[in-house]
């Protein structure tokens, strides 16, 4: 991604750009040194003169194409402004701090030249009505999105929890999840033909046997004489538990972490 060019003019006779943003703009190490008579030869040891989260190298388009260069923070600039002796230094550091304020507070820099060409005034006004305008549509466009990010999270979560665990459910553990009791969950699923039942177990129709959405488990039931028998119970997978999530879902039940 290209640096953006935030503001560029002339200065005091130079060649001046602020790169980035409001919250954070940057200036070319090189601008600056031929701002204040630096030693072009030695920006390096111009950029020595600050701490390391005051500056950055950052790929900038020159004729040449882009090229990595320093970059200089505000607080780096002013860093850098304050330790040159030269004169003109001062004057820039003024200048900036006007210039950035300006811009910060009316999005915008009135210089002479636009206050001397009214045609250029409006055309300036209107792209920055226009930038505006962009830039409302999408802050809405974001909160359209953080809304639908924050819609989508329960369902993740849920969906989440499902992914993660291997074990087998029996069907009152999912109707947990619901509000349900397991025999009101088995019988929407037996009403949705889901389902069927067997004796005692609750088998899938065929549609869905070979899907791998259960899992027939023997239990032993004791009885009143003593004696044991026994059953087959139906316990549901991790992959038809997602399953029953999906055709519930489409069938206006939701699981309560999902509902307002």
């Amino acid at each position: 991604m290209n640096l953006q060019v935030l503001n560029k003019r002339e200065l005091l006779g130079k060649q001046f750009v602020i790169y980035g943003d409001l919250e954070n703009p940057l200036f070319l190490a090189r601008d600056v040194a031929e701002w204040i008579d630096y030693d072009l030869s030695s920006v390096n040891k111009l950029v020595s003169q600050v701490d390391d989260d005051e500056k950055v190298r950052k790929n900038v388009p020159t004729l040449g194409g882009n090229q990595e260069m320093w970059l200089l923070s505000e607080d780096g600039l002013y860093e850098v402004l304050m330790q040159s002796r030269k004169p003109i230094a001062k004057e820039f550091k003024k200048k900036v701090k006007e210039i950035l304020k300006d811009i910060r507070s009316k999005g915008m820099y009135a210089t002479d030249e636009l206050l001397d060409n009214p045609d250029l005034l409006i055309k300036v006004a209107t792209q920055l009505k226009e930038e505006r305008a962009a830039r409302k549509e999408l802050e809405t466009e974001v909160k359209k999105q953080g809304q639908i990010i924050g819609e989508l999270r329960p369902k993740a979560d849920y969906v989440d929890r499902i992914l993660k665990s291997k074990s087998l459910l029996n069907i009152g553990q999912i109707a947990k999840d619901y509000g349900l009791s397991g025999q009101a969950l088995n019988k929407i699923l037996h009403n949705l033909k889901v389902q069927y039942k067997q004796g005692n177990q609750w088998l899938l129709y065929s549609k869905y046997q070979s899907k791998g959405y259960t899992h027939s488990e023997s239990i032993d039931i004791q009885l009143s004489d003593g004696s044991t028998k026994v059953e087959l119970r139906t316990k549901w997978t991790q992959k038809g538990r997602l399953f029953l999530y999906e055709l519930l879902k489409d069938n206006g039940y939701l699981p309560m972490i999902e509902r307002n």
